[in-house]
């Protein structure tokens, strides 16, 4: 593989080539991300992903992905999937490895091992409206990482300060962006 030096499975040389294409021409970062959802039948529903836009073109070269929606049994459910906020868990925690990960291999930094877990706390007075003194959503969240490498501590913490600076997801939740919801009339 000459030319193309692997950190952590990221190939160095592409991602900085990716980065001095867009200090060039800002309009290769404009990305356009989709999802689909479809109600099944009770609190069951479920969302496909398949196309997006980004580096200045459509792109529908992948298969399109299903991820099932449920509740469990408590919440009138029938645990057929994760519920929405345990996607949302999951899409924070997919978003915090990577940007982790890339960030180390940008910096030469050998990983052998990541693992996080996460955390969060919810009353569910906000959701049925029992109460309007409590949130709809996750009133905290946390996350715990164990990073296996050969650096200090203090290394480690600048992994988790650049993951959290560089995680669009992880920005999303901490700087929630404007969100417009509306009937679809086409």
């Amino acid at each position: 593989m000459a030319g193309k030096k692997k950190v952590n499975g990221v190939n160095v040389d592409q991602l900085l080539g990716t980065i001095e294409q867009i200090k060039g021409n800002a309009e290769i970062a404009r990305f356009q991300f989709r999802a689909r959802n479809e109600w099944i039948d009770g609190a069951h529903n479920r969302a496909t992903v398949k196309t997006f836009r980004g580096a200045l073109k459509e792109d529908d070269s992948r298969e399109r992905m299903a991820f099932e929606i449920d509740e469990p049994p408590v919440l009138c459910g029938r645990n057929l999937g994760p519920n929405p906020v345990e996607y949302l868990l999951v899409a924070l925690s997919g978003c915090l490895t990577t940007s982790l990960v890339a960030h180390a291999a940008a910096r030469g930094i050998e990983l052998r091992k990541v693992e996080s877990r996460y955390e969060g706390d919810l009353d569910l007075r906000g959701f049925l409206g029992i109460s309007e003194d409590v949130p709809v959503g996750y009133k905290e969240i946390r996350i715990y990482f164990k990073i296996e490498a050969d650096i200090p501590e203090e290394r480690k913490e600048e992994l988790l300060r650049m993951a959290q600076k560089y995680s669009p997801v992880f920005n999303s939740i901490a700087r929630p962006v404007p969100v417009s919801v509306q009937l679809d009339r086409n």
